[in-house]
């Protein structure tokens, strides 16, 4: 079926990318386009290497004016890359922009399959189904918004500093907010910096002082980010100010509340190795320059409030909520670092002489706990033997750790090293490691340079750490890789330097604010090479180790980088908004308000008895449209018909049996989906995706059609976190329903996928498709419900 256009028929113009041998190696492209060519409405289907070239986007801009294109279809690579180059390709050409389909032939075709015949005739059935949808997709114009010339850095470390001090300095109001009493994150915690040995605190404690005495940054510390709401430039933040017990506009740091408080705890600025007061400031050169009191220990005995001269203590301080608007977010949310405890044979956590790299840091610091003496934590002796353990938890794929290396574990202990080695020769340093990777400018003549000075470096891992109570030392069983033969040394102090892993006040946040994460556990970027400080959520960027381990350059790197984006969102006084909302059709609706409670982000509100969505707040999920009794409520860049069409053209080119659908939602789930192609995960060619705003949108009428037009089986990928538990519910009464109308309830699956969890999609389409195998074709089906052919 092909529409008409008024005095002539639809045109269509379909481009098929080899996008280098990525897809043509394993993708007949020339068939396909052969095929294609012969499905009604098409009026052009051509190959070309590169379409994402200029030559390539030159051809299509030139065939597309020569036939007179109405639509445009790009089969390439993920929607996720170069979206915004076809859709003002298109423009150029007379096109709407809103009218080009892109069909992802590699992440989630190529990548995936290994047999030539099969993945040519998946990729005719997904083009196909695309040509059939793309009739019914509506010319749409882009929404305003008013842009909040304000931004929110979340994280107060060097990147988080970095970023706010950018935007601030190019006119942008800031606001910082660090959970923590005090900015300057891990950094300030260190004594100098690898491979220039520059004091760490030189360089980062004026930065701190520029952030607190900025008059366009806003600092919130020992604050956390309750809630955000809204969309890219209009975003609506909740920030609780957790109870500090003083009052920061009356205390000048004098210390004397500290001095007369009885109660002490562990100190984690010197990371357990002294203690502090249950009054505190972190550090001497702590911005702001305050105490705070720790809650969780005090015992309220009012010392403190009678030491203070200015009347700054408030020992019934319930904290403080904040609300405040601005168009651009910065997750900057550092890193923690593994618990070693689990490692039990290494000894941490059970013999005082084991400890951290960054226990270690403390140790030699001038500012920690020793004033810099390299002294034994078990007895406060001098130390003449240490063993580094270098990937302590990193590279390990046995479950205690994570499997990735942390990046800056090799440079860190060379650069301890030798500044022990400046400050006492006669020690004896021995550094055990798996590989030493020094890649970074000035990386591998720092390497040299603590050979050099007399650094031992052995490749192999450590067996196990045991304590000998006869000389009160550590004993370190380890094995040479290289030279093929058992080492036992004797030490004073070993120092395990663990894996960075996300900050679990960082993991918390991103649940709140629905950030998808990567397999790893850290924020996943929109794509890693070309937009590596954008998340998947618009207007939300991230830089520094909230994205994967790094080190400081590389952070502060990251964070110009993110400056420059908030900056180019926030230059305008208004932002376009793409046209994926939902509308209400007023002639339709009785404002009953069924609509409302299914909006899991309260887009839809009730307004002296009419409804109304918001749609800054609408995300085009359309979990409304099902629920909607009179079906009032339609999507402007999606429809019932498309997706009927989508389901037509999908089958009528597929080719093999059984045929599984794969209903993916388009945002969080597609790139899910990616994540399986980008790391070559085979599943069977029988998949066919279609990809729908979530799989909330679809009614028990979309499935029975598609088990009508001779679908084995379909399977449901929703991204979504928000909507996984409605849509476990709705799934259960679909598969009821089916089972009613003689349909096995067995060929409905549904999960959920977040972008970490991608590798379970794999075994998931392998059984789903062995499954339809089992079962064999459905039931014919003679009626479909008239509700498929109702309106939107």
């Amino acid at each position: 079926m092909n529409i008409s256009l008024g005095d002539r028929e639809l045109k269509i113009g379909v481009f098929i990318c080899a996008c280098g041998g990525n897809i043509s190696n394993v993708v007949d492209i020339n068939k396909v386009a052969e095929e294609i060519k012969q499905l009604e409405g098409v009026a052009i289907a051509k190959t070309y290497e590169f379409l994402c070239s200029k030559p390539g986007q030159e051809l299509i801009e030139e065939e597309c004016k020569k036939n007179n294109v109405d639509r445009l279809i790009i089969a390439a690579c993920t929607e996720n890359m170069h979206i915004k180059t076809f859709r003002e390709l298109a423009s150029r050409t007379g096109i709407n922009p809103y009218q080009v389909l892109r069909v992802n032939l590699r992440e989630h075709n190529s990548w995936t399959l290994e047999d030539k015949e099969e993945a040519t005739a998946k990729a005719i059935s997904m083009i196909a189904s695309a040509v059939e949808s793309i009739k019914f997709m509506e010319p749409l114009q882009p929404l305003k918004s008013e842009v909040k010339r304000g931004a929110l850095v979340v994280g107060g470390g060097i990147a988080g500093i970095t970023v706010a001090l950018e935007l601030a300095n190019s006119g942008i109001d800031v606001t910082l907010v660090e959970a923590k009493p005090s900015i300057g994150g891990h950094m300030a915690q260190l004594n100098k910096t690898f491979p220039t040995l520059d004091c760490a605190q030189c360089i980062l404690t004026p930065k701190m002082v520029d952030v607190a005495s900025h008059p366009k940054i806003k600092l919130y510390t020992y604050s956390e980010v309750k809630d955000v709401q809204g969309s890219p430039g209009n975003y609506h933040v909740k920030i609780f100010m957790k109870p500090r017990g003083v009052d920061p506009e009356k205390c000048v740091g004098c210390g004397l509340c500290s001095e007369k408080c009885p109660t002490k705890a562990p100190d984690e600025f010197n990371e357990g190795l002294s203690q502090r007061k249950a009054i505190y400031k972190p550090f001497p050169q702590a911005v702001p320059a305050i105490y705070t009191i720790d809650f969780s220990i005090c015992k309220k005995c009012g010392l403190c409030a009678k030491a203070c001269p200015r009347g700054a203590i408030n020992l019934e301080d319930k904290g403080k909520d904040i609300e405040l608007d601005v168009g651009a977010i910065i997750l900057a949310t550092g890193f923690d670092l593994l618990d070693l405890r689990r490692y039990e044979e290494w000894g941490y956590g059970r013999y005082p002489d084991v400890i951290t790299s960054l226990q270690l840091e403390r140790l030699i610091s001038p500012t920690g706990p020793t004033g810099g003496a390299l002294l034994r934590p078990s007895n406060g002796q001098p130390v003449n033997r240490i063993v580094f353990i270098l990937c302590a938890g990193s590279r390990d794929t046995s479950g205690r750790g994570v499997p990735y290396c942390s990046k800056v574990c090799c440079m860190y202990s060379m650069k301890n090293a030798i500044l022990i080695k400046e400050f006492m020769s006669s020690i004896d340093i021995w550094i055990f490691y798996i590989d030493v990777r020094a890649a970074g400018k000035g990386y591998e003549e720092f390497y040299e340079k603590s050979r050099k000075e007399g650094v031992n470096f052995v490749r192999g891992k450590i067996g196990e750490v045991q304590y000998n109570p006869s000389t009160g030392k550590l004993i370190v069983r380890a094995e040479d890789t290289l030279l093929c033969r058992p080492i036992e040394l004797e030490a004073d102090l070993v120092v395990l330097c663990p894996a960075i892993v996300p900050s679990k006040s960082g993991l918390e946040l991103m649940e709140k604010l629905k950030i998808p994460l990567s397999e790893d556990g850290f924020i996943q970027e929109k794509h890693p090479k070309i937009d590596p400080v954008a998340t998947l959520k618009e207007g939300v960027y991230v830089c520094g180790c909230a994205s994967g381990p790094k080190d400081i350059r590389e952070s502060v790197i990251e964070a110009q980088a993110a400056a420059k984006r908030a900056l180019e969102l926030l230059a305008s006084d208004y932002i376009t908004i793409e046209p994926e909302k939902a509308l209400i059709d007023e002639s339709r609706c009785d404002n009953c308000g069924a609509c409302i409670g299914s909006c899991p982000y309260g887009a839809i509100t009730s307004q002296e008895g009419i409804v109304k969505i918001d749609l800054i707040s609408c995300t085009g999920c359309g979990a409304c449209i099902p629920v909607c009794p009179k079906d009032a409520i339609e999507l402007m860049h999606f429809s019932r018909r498309m997706l009927k069409a989508m389901i037509d053209g999908a089958i009528s080119k597929a080719k093999f049996k059984p045929v599984v659908l794969a209903f993916i939602e388009k945002k969080i789930a597609y790139s899910a989906m990616d994540q399986v192609g980008l790391n070559r995960l085979k599943y069977p060619y029988n998949v066919i995706p279609i990809y729908v705003p979530s799989t909330a949108y679809l009614k028990l009428e979309d499935l029975i059609y598609a088990f009508s037009k001779g679908v084995d089986a379909i399977a449901l990928l929703e991204g979504r976190p928000e909507l996984i538990e409605l849509m476990k519910g709705r799934v259960r009464e679909f598969q009821d329903k089916l089972e009613e109308i003689g349909i096995e309830s067995m060929r409905l699956w549904f999960t959920d996928a977040p972008v970490p969890s991608f590798r379970k999609l794999r075994d998931f389409f392998e059984q789903l498709k062995t499954m339809a195998e089992d079962l064999g074709p459905p039931p014919e089906i003679e009626a479909i419900p008239s509700e498929v052919e109702s309106h939107g």
